[in-house]
């Protein structure tokens, strides 16, 4: 399995354990991170989104990119609406969690396709 795929699986399997501790613990989540019902549904989601990432590398890359991303602008969200518009906590360490994650998916999305793309040619 190469890089984008490892990342994709990795990154996946936190994002469905945080959303299935999420809908049991109560916020903050470890005592650092505000969730709702509807944040820990999307963390659900991301989740299962990168795990499908898995299945291909071209499925792998798109995925991390494409979650990449919205973690990216989440993250800046974060900093105009920390309450994410009465929908979603997005402030406080939400902020560095979602920069942070958004570009090492991105960034993996981008590497990974040429790093695995020239060991399976």
């Amino acid at each position: 399995m190469g890089m984008v795929r490892t990342v994709a699986a990795v990154f996946g399997a936190i994002y469905l354990l945080v959303g299935l501790v999420g809908v049991v613990l109560p916020s903050p989540l470890l005592g650092l991170f505000e969730v709702n019902a509807l944040h820990s549904i999307v963390h659900l989601l991301v989740g299962a989104i990168l795990l499908y990432g898995v299945s291909t590398t071209p499925a792998a890359i798109m995925t991390t990119r494409g979650v990449g991303a919205v973690l990216l602008l989440l993250g800046v969200l974060g900093f105009i609406t920390p309450d994410g518009m009465g929908l979603v906590p997005l402030g406080g360490n939400d902020i560095w969690l979602h920069l942070v994650t958004g570009a090492i998916l991105l960034a993996a999305g981008y590497v990974g396709e040429t790093a695995d793309t020239r060991t399976t040619v």
